[in-house]
C-alpha cells in the first residue's frame, strides 16, 4: 500500500531493517556490477592497502539501505532521488579464517590470488558456499520522515545507516513520491 501524504508527519518512523552481509553477497554483487576491485574479495590485498580486511562495496551498502524506503513506499519507482555520503567502510569477516590466519595474510597470498577475473573469486565463492552464513557484517538501517512537500506530493526520508555501532552512510536521504 503506497504511503499517503495526509497520514505522514515529520519525525514519523517508517521502520528499520537489519541486513546481514556475507562475503558471498560481495562476490555476487561484484559479478552483477562488474566491480571486481580486490578490496571487496581479497583479504590480503585489502589489508595491504590499509583496510581492516575485505569491505563491502559502497554502492552495495547504499542499495541495501534504500530497500527499506522502497518497501515502505510500495513501489521502487516512487523513489525520485536518493543521495548519501560514504563515511566508513563496512568490513565483512572471512567465515573460513581464524583471527590468526587473517592477521597472517601476506603479499605472497595476494600474488597467488591473482587479478580479479582470474578465477580466484570463483574458487573463493565455492569455499564460502557452505559456510558463508557463519560470518557476516550487520548493517542497521532506520528511516524517518525528514520533510514533507504537499505541493509536490513528496516526502523526504532520512536514513540512519550503521555497522559495528558507527555510521557508515551520512546524509542518506530519499525523496519519495506519495499519494
Amino acid at each position: 500500500m503506497p504511503a499517503v501524504l495526509s497520514e505522514l508527519s515529520v519525525g514519523q518512523d517508517i521502520g528499520s531493517r537489519r541486513i546481514e552481509v556475507s562475503r558471498l553477497d560481495l562476490i555476487r554483487y561484484a559479478g552483477a556490477s562488474g566491480d571486481f576491485n580486490p578490496i571487496h574479495w581479497n583479504e590480503a590485498f585489502a589489508r595491504q592497502v590499509g583496510l581492516p580486511g575485505v569491505i563491502a562495496h559502497g554502492m552495495f551498502t547504499m542499495g541495501a539501505a534504500v530497500q527499506l524506503v522502497t518497501d515502505w513506499a510500495g513501489d521502487p519507482g516512487a523513489v525520485l532521488d536518493y543521495q548519501t555520503r560514504f563515511t566508513k567502510p563496512v568490513p565483512v569477516p572471512d567465515p573460513t579464517a581464524t583471527d590468526a590466519t587473517a592477521e597472517d595474510a601476506t603479499a605472497e597470498d595476494t600474488a597467488e590470488a591473482g587479478a580479479p577475473g582470474s578465477g580466484d573469486a570463483g574458487s573463493e565463492a565455492a569455499t564460502l558456499g557452505a559456510s558463508s552464513e557463519a560470518a557476516f557484517a550487520v548493517v542497521e538501517v532506520r528511516g524517518v520522515i525528514g520533510a514533507l512537500n504537499p505541493e509536490a506530493s513528496t516526502a523526504r526520508v532520512d536514513l540512519t545507516v550503521t555497522a559495528g555501532g558507527q555510521k557508515v552512510l551520512v546524509k542518506a536521504q530519499a525523496l519519495v513520491r506519495v499519494a
